[in-house]
């Protein structure tokens, strides 16, 4: 993989010839170098070892490297006063960086690159402060930090769109330099498109008529416009190339006037034959001047486009160059990650602006349509796609970037969208189960000691239904040095075991969660009593005292919902889960008044499959888990629940609701869709309404039933070739979109915003 210092020794090579003027940038090479080395310790869980390195240096790398150590932290723990102290040191970061930028460009010897302007590596590092801070501002509770958050990620993108500028700049300018250079030679061989040169190493980056005694010491010192002036001194007499245009020129060419001396040939006003123009791995495309076309059909490359098909003429926008920038067809081994050189404040750049902007675009098309208005405010829209294959190639770098570009890429694939359910089984947005298989391995031999990559290999066996395995490898594997990345290795465990129904496990698993972290835990003694509460179902008629032992323990748990919410806060409102538990527990207090009966007689359909249905545990249950949620459903209108006759409507909706998702799950489609519409969408929804009642199953059943026909239409991998029913799911979806507000209803939208996203890929556009 390509390492950032990797260049240091030759540059200290370099500096021996007597050449001071990269004084300043071997030192920053230093900074880079040993901040990039630091973080690599909480890569590894060794938070310690990554503050005391860190400590020891004050550039604004090292600030960086202290923010992201900070960050890491709280995005894993979502602790208040972690993330108060990650919002600072990454203002730190930020304002040293932006302090440093100024330097540069007043410093003669600071570094300048080749494609950069002077100080382009301290503007990416404000982008990945400014970035990081607008993720903990989400987070925080205070929705004025969360607005100033969006206001960050905006400018994050500008300076992100001026490291993109700055690379469209380089690329045009070599193009011009790559054709004038074949006109002077007389060059008549194939040979490959300037834009489109593999960076072998630094050569790459300056012409190859440059000889590396006249290169600076720094590697990329001389500009391309002295690069031209040198190649103009060295090279023999060639024909006169016209003046560039003074600034603010905008032609995408200069062009060589045609060698005339032969008096006896009358010169064409264009050339009349064929032409063959370069492409990848020596091959060609014929250009028929004559015919006025492009000879797509007589070409010797491969990928090409029908010959009936038109080639696409639209000017793309920024996003769309960017991705052609970072992402050339000619990235294809490890050690050709950069279509642009491997200096290591270049690679800096380059891998950081993929991370940054990666993230940046998939967070953004994500959002919820509860947060739509929001976005106003970024100013601009996400890509989803162009999103992950940007943090695709961050990976391919061993740095910083790299790690975290994986990380994201886990959390969106074994976390976001493992929660949705409209998603192709193949091709663009499925699940690349092989590539995170192949990202996982080199993770994990990355960073053998780190439990970020243990954590999401659990993940991943439960994604393929594979709950036991995964909870016995994480039952094996030793304690995280880093106590936020503990709890979530607990939390994740206690999700897994809930699908697999062993209720004593998942209870003692989420009260060890609240002795590692303090972030939610009403919702685990909520989820710790709904356990009890089917421990006593089983036992009641078989096992009389077992019953009610864990009758009291249930009552017990579900006492300390209400004293443990409300005390964390998410844009300025409570926690979605404190208002749901809440509100449920509040619900059977007053059942139990109004029914003269016991608490844990008053509980409604199982709690624990609702709790199993918001985390979509359904989708990682094999057969026999989704029979066991079946039968704990079916108790509801068993002999043994002597309340069901009064039951309310929005009870019974979830009873309806719940057995429907499990059928789905099992590919009965027209069963689920059958009870959806019977006993839930055919009911006037404004019966659904009041006070303490579930409203949620009325959207929820809408969304259900586009579930339902999404996975018909997709059942053989084609939707396409099911309009019908692709038209059909944009209703219901739409449906959803303009429901008002609900229990949990972001994480609802998140799965309707998924869910359009795929639609528009099959040309449906909701």
């Amino acid at each position: 993989m390509l390492k950032v210092g990797g260049w240091l020794g030759g540059a200290k090579n370099k500096v021996s010839l007597g050449s001071t003027r990269s004084l300043n940038a071997l030192d920053e090479l230093t900074q880079i170098d040993d901040a990039m080395a630091a973080i690599m310790y909480i890569m590894n869980d060794d938070v310690d070892a990554a503050e005391e390195h860190l400590s020891k240096g004050a550039s604004p790398f090292h600030q960086l490297g202290k923010g992201v150590v900070t960050f890491m932290r709280a995005t894993l723990g979502f602790e208040q006063d972690i993330m108060r102290e990650a919002s600072e040191q990454l203002s730190t970061a930020e304002n040293t960086a932006y302090e440093n930028q100024r330097r540069a460009h007043r410093t003669p010897n600071a570094y300048q690159s080749p494609i950069y302007p002077v100080g382009t590596e301290y503007a990416v590092v404000q982008a990945e402060a400014q970035l990081m801070s607008s993720i903990v501002g989400v987070l925080n509770e205070s929705l004025t930090e969360a607005i100033k958050s969006f206001y960050k990620l905006r400018k994050a993108f500008l300076t992100l769109e001026g490291v993109l500028d700055a690379e469209k700049k380089f690329l045009k300018e070599r193009s011009t330099s790559s054709l004038a250079s074949t006109a002077s030679t007389g060059s008549v061989g194939p040979t490959r498109p300037a834009s489109r040169e593999s960076s072998k190493g630094a050569s790459s980056l300056v012409p190859k008529t440059l000889t590396p005694e006249k290169v600076s010491a720094n590697g990329s010192r001389t500009s391309l416009q002295k690069v031209d002036e040198v190649k103009k001194e060295n090279q023999k007499p060639a024909p006169a190339i016209p003046e560039k245009k003074k600034d603010g020129d905008d032609e995408d060419f200069d062009f060589v006037d045609a060698d005339e001396k032969r008096r006896s040939v009358e010169t064409p006003i264009e050339y009349m034959g064929h032409l063959n123009v370069s492409a990848e791995k020596g091959q060609t495309v014929v250009l028929d001047n004559a015919q006025k076309n492009v000879g797509i059909g007589s070409s010797s490359a491969n990928n090409l486009p029908p010959s009936d098909e038109k080639p696409d003429t639209a000017v793309p926008d920024a996003v769309e160059d960017f991705e052609k920038l970072t992402l050339s067809e000619t990235v294809k081994a490890p050690k050709d990650i950069s279509p642009f050189g491997d200096h290591p404040v270049d690679v800096f750049i380059i891998s950081g602006s993929n991370f940054c902007f990666g993230i940046l675009l998939l967070m953004i098309s994500m959002v919820p349509p509860a947060f739509s208005t929001l976005l106003k405010i970024v100013g601009f829209k996400g890509d989803r796609e162009r999103g992950i294959q940007m943090l695709w190639q961050a990976t391919k770098f061993d740095n910083v970037h790299g790690a975290m570009a994986g990380l994201v890429l886990f959390m969106y694939y074994n976390g976001i969208t493992s929660f949705c359910d409209i998603l192709p089984q193949t091709g663009v947005g499925s699940y690349p189960k092989a590539q995170c298989k192949a990202l996982l391995s080199e993770m994990r031999g990355r960073y053998p000691d780190s439990h970020l990559w243990l954590l999401e290999e659990a993940r991943m066996l439960a994604l393929e239904k594979e709950l036991e395995k995964s909870v016995a490898f994480a039952a094996n594997t030793k304690a995280s040095k880093l106590k936020q990345l503990e709890a979530l290795g607990w939390f994740e465990r206690a999700l897994h075991t809930m699908y697999m129904h062993d209720y004593e496990s998942t209870s003692a698993a989420f009260l060890h969660c609240i002795t590692l972290n303090n972030w939610s835990h009403g919702l685990y003694y909520y989820i710790c009593g709904a356990c009890h509460i089917e421990l006593y179902r089983r036992d009641k008629d078989s096992n009389p005292a077992a019953a009610k032992a864990h009758a009291a323990t249930a009552v017990e748990h579900f006492q300390r919902v209400t004293p443990n919410t409300g005390k964390k806060a998410f844009m300025g409102r409570q926690l979605p889960f404190d208002v749901f538990v809440k509100r449920k527990v509040a619900k059977w207090e007053q059942r139990t008044k109004d029914w003269k009966c016991d608490f844990v007689d008053a509980v409604g359909v199982s709690p624990v499959e609702e709790i199993i249905y918001f985390w979509n545990g359904y989708k990682r249950m094999q057969n026999d888990h989704l029979d066991a949620s079946l039968a704990n459903l079916a108790w509801s209108e068993s002999p043994a629940n002597p309340h069901w006759g009064k039951e309310s409507l929005d009870e019974k909706a979830i009873l309806a609701l719940l057995r429907a998702v499990c059928l789905r799950s099992k590919g009965e489609t027209a069963a689920a869709k059958d009870m959806l519409q019977k006993e839930i969408i055919s009911v006037d929804k404004a019966l659904f309404k009041g006070h303490g009642r579930d409203a949620w199953t009325a959207p929820c059943a809408r969304y259900e039933m586009a579930a339902n026909v999404w996975r018909e239409a997709d059942v053989q991998g084609r939707p396409e070739e099911h309009p019908q029913k692709l038209e059909e799911c944009k209703e219901y979806l739409a449906e959803v979109s303009a429901w008002e507000s609900y229990d949990l209803d972001a994480r609802i939208g998140m799965k309707v915003t998924t869910a359009k996203s795929t639609l528009k890929r099959y040309g449906v556009e909701c």
